[in-house]
This record gives C-alpha cells, structure tokens and sequence, in this order.
C-alpha cells in the first residue's frame, strides 16, 4: 500500500521552471526518442511560443518528490466517468515532448478520454530516464541509488488522475515509446489489477520475473528498421531478444492459442493476431516494414531528429488502432 500522497495543479509558466530544475548535464542517450525540436517548432519542453503549456501541469508528491504528469482532458465536457490513457516518453525525453511527439490529444478530445504524459526523473541526456526494476539505463549505465521508485509513481498518478478527473478505474491504460514502452512492459506485471491494457511502442518487453493474476490485453508496435531497439534483438542491456518473442510470451502468460494468425491490414504492415486468449484478453503485433525507431502515424518531425530515429511511417495509425484495442478491453 502507498502512503498519503497529496496532489497540486500549477501555473503553466511554474512547469517550464520546475522542468528546468530537474534537468542537468549527463552522459547522452542512445534511446533516441522525444528530445529536440518536434514540430510545428515547438521546443523540447512542448511550451508553445508564448511559453503556454499544451496541457495543464500536475505536481504528483511521491516519497517527498515533486513529480510532473502533464494532463490533456477532453474538449466538450463528459458525460459519466472517463478513460485514463497514461503516455510515457522514451529514455531521454519528457512529458511534454511524448505529448508532442505521439499527437494523441486530439484523438482523446475525438474519444472523450483523459491522456496525461507523466515525467521521469533520472536525468539523462536533455531529458529523463525511467526507473525501470533490474534494468539498467541505456549503455549499461547502473541506476543511481537514490532514483525514484517509478512503479509507486505511476500508481500514485493513477489514483491522483482518478479522482482529479473523474476516471474510470475499469478503463486505465498505459502505452509509451522505446524506454517508456519498456517501462509500461513493466508496470503491466506490478499493477495488473490497475490497468485493462497496454500498447508499447518501439520498445515491448516481458519482464522476467512477471507473476501476475490475470490476462493482459497487449497491443504492440514496431519498425522493422528500428536502429535503437532492433526488431529482431540484440544490442544493449535492456534489449536483447526480439519483438516477435516478447510478444509471444506475452500470448503464452495470456493463454492464447498458438500458432498466431497472421495477415496484412495495410499495404506495408504485417499483424500478428494471437486468438482465443483467456478472459477475453488479446496480444497483437503490428510490425511496420522499413519504419524506424517512430510513432507509426504521428505527427511528422524535424529532419535533425528522423535522421536520429529512422523512417517514419503513416501506414497505420497506432493512435486510432491502439484506441479502437482498448475501447473493446475494460479490467474485471
């Protein structure tokens, strides 16, 4: 059980300082994900030119931290108690880049679900990295001792967010890209009674030990010309296997048949459909052909930061897929 933990809204100009604040000089990363100049110029911190936020910023308190989850809630009002969609940002990133980056709010206005971007706090590169349990950071880079617990952290936001904004707890899902993705793989074993589904991008993972009671619906996305996480394996110490075996041990904790079936949705994307899964849960691979370390359908980025990532790729909309995934998912 967690303690008490206590929530502020702030002032948009007293995010940037507080994003400021936190972040100092460290070893770059590999992870190449939300960091730069995205689009539409909008700078690394995701404030628009008149130093606005997009969203509103939260202050989370965990463990005597402040913590950062910036908010997106739906235009038009709701009627009832409304989806939670958390977004993580890869390692080196930041909230407001993943908001950025992903281009998801305007299908939480179109949905009428509330998407927050909640924030590491391991300085790495221009952004942070999160605390993912017995992993190390990128490059083999140990941990720091004092690092935050980010498994108590996205617990803590998810009860903070459910009574902030109405949500409802039988519809709280996580996705993230590459280190985010990672660490949504992980937070799908810690708090499986928490959340009805997960959609990793560029980075799905089963971690070992993963003991949980229940099915996990699993929708996942990958480049097949990922450079950073190779789709099929190898390279640093958090990505050693490849994604067609992450997501098939996903099916087999799932208890889905196998073979998997597989068919091609659109020109250019290959989906692996595991059936008959138990209680109703569902594990899906869509691998994009020549797509590189990207949000497949995204919003484009600047020249500087692709030549980083790779291709990108609008054959899918992970946005509208993943989405369409979870409506159908609720948790017992």
């Amino acid at each position: 059980m967690l303690g008490s933990h206590r929530a502020t809204l702030v002032v948009p100009g007293l995010f940037l300082v507080l994003a400021t604040a936190c972040r100092s000089k460290t070893e770059p990363s590999t992870d190449a994900a939300s960091t730069g100049t995205l689009t539409h110029e909008a700078p690394a911190d995701a404030a628009d030119q008149s130093g606005r936020s997009a969203s509103s910023p939260l202050v989370v308190h965990v463990a005597g931290k402040e913590r950062i989850v910036l908010v997106h809630t739906p235009a038009g009002g709701a009627h009832g108690p409304r989806p939670l969609v958390l977004n993580l940002h890869g390692s080196g990133g930041t909230a407001a880049g993943q908001e950025a980056f992903a281009g998801m709010d305007s299908y939480a206005d179109a949905h009428a679900f509330v998407v927050a971007y909640p924030q590491a706090d391991i300085p790495l590169r221009d952004g942070f990295a999160w605390n993912i349990p017995g992993q190390p950071l990128r490059s083999g880079t140990p941990v720091p001792s004092d690092a935050s617990n980010d498994v108590d952290f996205i617990q803590t936001a998810i009860t903070t967010l459910g009574g902030l904004y109405d949500v409802d707890p039988k519809r709280v899902y996580l996705t993230g890209h590459s280190g985010g993705a990672r660490m949504v793989s992980q937070l799908a074993c810690e708090l499986p009674t928490r959340l009805a589904g997960i959609a990793p991008v560029d980075g799905v993972r089963f971690p070992a030990p993963c003991k949980i009671p229940r099915p996990t619906p699993v929708i996942a996305f990958h480049g097949t010309a990922d450079a950073t996480n190779p789709y099929d394996g190898g390279g640093e110490a958090p990505w050693t296997y490849g994604v067609e075996s992450a997501v098939g041990r996903w099916a087999a904790n799932d208890g889905c048949a196998a073979p998997a079936a597989t068919s091609r949705p659109a020109p250019g994307v290959v989906l692996t459909d595991y059936e008959a899964c138990a209680e109703s849960a569902a594990v899906r691979l869509y691998a994009v052909d020549g797509m590189g370390h990207e949000w497949p359908g995204g919003p484009p980025v600047t020249p500087a930061l692709s030549a980083r990532l790779g291709a990108q790729s609008d054959a899918i909309n992970a946005n509208a897929v993943m989405w369409e995934f979870f409506e159908a998912h609720r948790a017992p």
